[in-house]
């Protein structure tokens, strides 16, 4: 069995890699890189340390750190990750050549480490005397990768979608359409947590794609779109935000889009929401005033911090051995989620905080509990989870079980097969499976299909 240990520990909220940072990274949410001439000194600085990486000398890698970064990622830290990543990710990486980027004006060397499940970007940012500055691994910037076409002879049609907002950037998204006049009623698709593209691609899985096309050849529309995070990253570097500028705000856009899109029955949209998405829908509900259902899938119940913890000592303990090291990053996370429940206000947060999430993220969500709002929302919920799912899993299902179970409106189910990405799966569920070819369980489509189909139904003869 794999080890997975602190720094991939991330994982349990955004799908991704992210290791150790340097003081210039804080703050900061996988920001975007722009092109820049490269550096040839400090080229040959980074290929130097990365090949003593690469070779086995971590002393002599963590010797070409700046102190402050020093302190962040010691030696143990630095070998535990770099020999972990290839179990994790599938095999040892290809380097590529370096190329000269800038964000937000630092210069940064990056090379991007081609692992079979995944490529990563190594930035690797250093100072005017020769010292790093900053390391850190992060997803590999990519373009927006549609899936295969759909077939002429489907039942369905995909269209581009555009959405503008007030608050920055439209967003692109795709909307799949049952062939045929309409009105339709209609899905929106929000993501969890993460940079995620339109399909919320993990590897090579497109989970919102399979949900997407799924219902619309069953007649229902389905809106998905570019995260913010993902499409424009930039607009969330070195300044605070909350969890309603990285998901609520979009959502509700996108709502409005859609509801004036022809073919599209306005007063039939339900908003599916999944892990984070789904722990904000009722917010999202909220803030529209005219949904007509909502679909919880894999919905976190507890405080984001205590997943974040509950999570890492899942993963550590997948072997069986939770061994110092790990109890060691483990003590380190529970350490950061004290630290963010003793939060008061912005001006005494520490400049570091769980996730690199700011103090004001984790103020906004401070109490908010979404099983609560889902019910204040006043709206048929459906409910759909995996048993295999270790990121959200029996401890937040039985508190909407025990807010829900047999209440008007409101409908469980559980999948015993499935994981978090709504796949089919076999043994301890573990972060390397979602990098295994899948697709969305075709009976959680049926099930979704015929609860959407059911309310349009209610409606239509209200």
């Amino acid at each position: 069995m794999p080890r997975v240990l602190k720094w991939s520990l991330l994982v349990v909220v955004a799908i991704g890699v992210i290791a150790a940072a340097g003081p210039w990274l804080r703050d900061r949410l996988l920001p975007q890189a722009e092109p820049a001439p490269l550096d040839p000194a400090q080229a040959a600085i980074a290929e130097r340390f990365l090949g003593r990486i690469e070779s086995g000398d971590y002393a002599g890698a963590v010797a070409m750190l700046a102190p402050a970064v020093r302190d962040t990622l010691p030696e143990a830290e630095l070998r535990t990750l770099w020999e972990t990543l290839p179990q994790q990710l599938g095999g040892a990486a290809r380097r590529g050549p370096p190329r000269g980027e800038s964000i937000g004006g630092q210069p940064v060397v990056t090379h991007r480490l081609d692992f079979p499940a995944l490529a990563l970007d190594a930035r690797i940012a250093i100072d005017a005397d020769g010292a790093i500055i900053g390391f850190r691994l992060v997803p590999a910037q990519r373009r927006y990768e549609p899936p295969p076409p759909v077939p002429p002879e489907a039942p369905l049609v995909e269209r581009d979608f555009r959405i503008r907002t007030p608050h920055g950037k439209p967003l692109d998204g795709t909307l799949a359409l049952p062939k045929g006049d309409g009105p339709f009623p209609a899905v929106v698709l929000v993501q969890g947590s993460g940079p995620l593209d339109r399909d919320a691609t993990v590897g090579p899985n497109k989970p919102f794609a399979d949900l997407a096309r799924g219902l619309a050849a069953r007649g229902i529309a389905a809106l998905r779109y570019d995260k913010r995070t993902f499409a424009h990253p930039q607009e969330f570097a070195n300044r605070p935000f909350t969890a309603d500028d990285e998901v609520t705000l979009d959502a509700v856009a996108a709502v409005a889009a859609l509801r004036g899109t022809p073919g599209i029955d306005p007063d039939r949209i339900v908003v599916l929401g999944h892990s984070l998405g789904g722990m904000l829908a009722p917010r999202i509900a909220a803030a529209d005033g005219r949904l007509a259902g909502l679909a919880l899938v894999a919905p976190p119940a507890l405080p984001l911090e205590d997943k974040v913890v509950m999570q890492a000592r899942y993963l550590a303990a997948l072997d069986g051995i939770t061994t110092p090291e790990e109890a060691a990053a483990i003590r380190g996370l529970e350490s950061e989620r004290n630290t963010v429940r003793a939060l008061t206000d912005e001006a005494s947060a520490p400049p570091r905080l769980m996730l690199g999430l700011p103090a004001r993220y984790w103020l906004d969500l401070r109490g908010y509990d979404p099983v609560a709002a889902a019910i204040e929302t006043g709206l048929p919920l459906l409910l759909l989870a995996g048993e295999r799912d270790y990121q959200v899993d029996h401890n937040d299902w039985a508190l909407w079980e025990q807010a829900l179970s047999g209440r008007p409106g409101a409908i469980l189910h559980r999948y015993p097969d499935l994981n978090h990405l709504l796949m089919r799966g076999e043994g301890p569920p573990n972060p390397t499976e979602y990098f295994e070819p899948g697709r969305v369980d075709r009976h959680l489509i049926e099930d979704l299909a015929t609860w959407v189909a059911t309310l349009a139904a209610a409606g239509a003869d209200d």
